[in-house]
């Protein structure tokens, strides 16, 4: 090492002492913070001055790369898979006399770096000062901004083609201390506007023009009044479309208030409903008609009550587009504020990288990734309406699973409302999904607190029944045995006119913008998908009980076994995952997730391309595809091909909706797990080595 030191810090005439010299000089090298170094370029594996020697290091070196003892080091020592460039790009500054500065990943060493380098004059001596700090942090936070921002755009499209669907004919955001209206695309292709007018600014007035001179008085009186009350707003009024006639619309929105209480903004939807009210007309006449049938006319009779089941089935779907309308307009308003706590955090982040200022950047990645779970728990509650819920069955003990609920339900009812978890000591076990049983206890008692505003009694009991071949004829269900879980309040009941209609989707007593009808109609999906059925039972003035029923499990309960700690990657010899998704970006995330794993990644945007490679690589071991694929050939379809070549071959379906589709008929043998999109990382992580290891 002092040979080095010699030759990079000649003495001076007149200088000290060389060791007092050295001491100074050593003292000022260490203090630089940075990582610094002076590399010696001298014959390598191509020839003169194809490799380069570190001649001195500074401490900074290893705290900034994590390499230790680099002096008298070759590059080919240190990063044998990157040396050839980092020699490139040295020779290069060493060559032109110019300077350089750059940030590169120093791929060996696991970092990104920033560089100043410069050469050693004079040039024969073939050496190059190299200044550098580990940028690591800040590069990690600009990768997660940038799929953040993509995230972002992609959530931005999806309410928009929400938005479009059914009949939704567009949306409109009135400033109102501005008197600006903004419209989308949609809402100026209904009325026949130019496409510019989407960027031009629309005062109310001139939005009445499209308004039916009939309608315009109604409509601003119904404006002025939730412009002093605030909150939600709906009213029927025609408007004149882009093909010169007259269509009936309903403007669904909200009106929110500022700090002072004053309106500054209304947002909503506009849904078509001309084939509602001409449906409506139509069922009247066809009532009158059928009322003047004489009775004897028996066929005449069956002929026209055919026709009028017919409109009644027609009108009760155009009812239902209504209230999709009405359910999408705070669906709106949902995902716009949760657009903007993520876009808010981005551009926080943003500042905040700009600034140099990294001591919260972990806080803005938090919220921006909590606002992306909430807004995937609101689809995942749409999809369990629909009864499209991917569930995953386990052998449970319902009255342990209501007991580890209970601290959860106290805090969710409040101090005013006294709890009770009741069950026997043998209770009988049931074959069930854990989250989605825990949701549905979770939003009846929600549904009682509701119904005991001064505070009351809340009885939560799990028991063991038998529904005998009479009640089980009444019922609709078949006899057996089975636990019931009933949830039993004192609260103000249900009226029997209304006790009927609880189930029915977007049905709910709750005030307007209080409630969507749909907490009770999803756990009457659930309860019937997971075979069991669903008993209410309530007297106004004396409390409700709901009984969720669900069939005895003859399997044991599983013996918790001790968490197991995932260490290092799984073993990579032979090991080749093929990921198949058409979205570009979720592939992207799947495919680094994989490798990250030490595992060979092969890759495909459609089933066709997936079963090309399947045929032509049949070292194969994982399967990783999405459900909805293009290309006429569905994930479902591809592994039915697959498994045609490699019976064995597991597969992990990655899917945002339908289980049905993914899981059939097949059985648990067949290697098959399922995941939900937007995908939990750390458990897919899990699913590929439980599969391979």
């Amino acid at each position: 090492m002092a040979e080095w030191r010699d030759r990079t810090v000649p003495a001076e005439p007149g200088a000290p002492a060389q060791d007092g010299y050295e001491t100074r000089y050593r003292a000022l090298f260490e203090a630089i913070d940075d990582g610094f170094c002076i590399i010696e370029f001298v014959e390598g594996p191509e020839g003169p001055l194809s490799d380069y020697i570190h001649i001195e290091a500074n401490s900074g070196y290893a705290r900034h790369t994590g390499i230790s003892d680099i002096v008298g080091k070759s590059v080919y020592d240190i990063a044998p898979t990157e040396a050839p460039a980092w020699v490139r790009l040295y020779r290069q500054i060493l060559d032109s006399g110019q300077p350089l500065r750059f940030e590169r990943e120093f791929v060996d060493a696991g970092r990104f770096i920033e560089v100043s380098a410069a050469r050693v004059e004079p040039a024969s001596l073939n050496q190059v000062s190299v200044l550098f700090r580990d940028i690591t942090a800040r590069k990690t936070a600009e990768i997660a901004l940038r799929a953040s921002e993509a995230k972002a755009r992609d959530n931005n499209l999806r309410v928009s083609l929400a938005l479009a669907a059914g009949a939704i004919i567009g949306t409109w955001f009135w400033n109102i201390p501005e008197d600006d209206i903004t419209i989308d695309e949609a809402f100026a292709k209904a009325f026949g506007m130019d496409a510019a007018a989407v960027h031009e600014r629309i005062s109310f007035e001139k939005a009445l023009e499209t308004v039916h001179p009939e309608d315009r008085p109604k409509l601003r009186a119904a404006v002025g009044k939730v412009l002093v009350e605030g909150g939600d707003y709906v009213n029927q009024y025609r408007t004149l479309r882009a093909d010169g006639a007259y269509h009936w619309l309903e403007a669904n929105g909200r009106v929110d208030l500022d700090a002072t209480g004053a309106p500054f903004l209304f947002s909503g939807v506009l849904v078509d409903i001309s084939q509602k009210r001409a449906l409506e007309e139509e069922r009247d006449r066809a009532n009158e008609e059928l009322r003047r049938l004489n009775e004897t006319l028996e066929e005449r009779v069956s002929e026209q009550t055919a026709a009028l089941l017919d409109r009644e089935d027609a009108l009760r779907q155009a009812q239902k587009m209504e209230a999709v309308g009405q359910l999408t307009g705070g669906l709106a308003h949902d995902f716009n504020n949760l657009l903007a706590a993520i876009s808010g955090s981005l551009e926080l982040l943003q500042t905040r990288i700009d600034e140099g200022r990294h001591d919260r950047l972990d806080h803005y990645v938090e919220v921006a990734r909590g606002a992306t779970q909430r807004a995937a728990a609101l689809t995942h509650r749409l999809l369990a309406f629909a009864r499209r819920q991917t569930l995953e069955p386990k052998v449970t003990d319902p009255l342990a699973l209501v007991r580890d609920l209970e601290d959860l339900l106290c805090r969710t009812v409040g101090p005013h409302i006294d709890i009770t978890v009741q069950g026997g000591a043998q209770a009988a076990s049931i074959l069930i999904d854990q989250n989605q049983l825990e949701s549905a206890v979770l939003n009846l008692c929600v549904n009682a607190r509701d119904a005991m505003p001064g505070g009351g009694r809340l009885a939560i009991r799990v028991t063991d029944c038998t529904v005998a071949p009479p009640e089980a004829e009444e019922l609709g269900v078949a006899p057996g045995d089975f636990v019931e879980i009933a949830v039993e309040d004192t609260g103000s009941g249900i009226a029997p006119d209304l006790l009927e209609r609880v189930l029915e989707p977007f049905f709910t007593t709750k005030p307007m913008g209080q409630g969507t009808g749909l907490g009770l109609s999803m756990v009457y999906g659930f309860v019937q998908q997971s075979g069991g059925h669903l008993v209410i039972r309530s007297e106004p003035g004396r409390g409700t009980t709901v009984a969720l029923r669900f069939p005895r499990s003859g399997a044991a309960l599983p013996v918790a076994e001790p968490r197991r700690v995932e260490a290092g990657p799984v073993s990579v010899a032979g090991r080749t995952v093929l990921v198949v998704d058409d979205e570009v970006l979720v592939r992207m995330l799947l495919v680094e997730v994989v490798q990250d794993l030490g595992l060979t990644v092969l890759e495909a945007g459609n089933g066709p391309d997936a079963l090309r490679i399947l045929q032509t690589t049949p070292a194969v071991d994982l399967l990783l595809t999405d459900v909805g694929l293009p290309r006429g050939m569905n994930g479902h379809q591809l592994v039915d091909a697959a498994r045609t070549l490699r019976p064995d071959l597991p597969v992990i379906f990655v899917t945002g909706y339908d289980e049905t589709a993914v899981s059939g008929n097949r059985s648990a043998t067949e290697r098959t797990e399922i995941l939900t999109k937007p995908v939990d990382l750390a458990e897919l992580t899990r699913k590929v080595r439980d599969f391979l290891s």
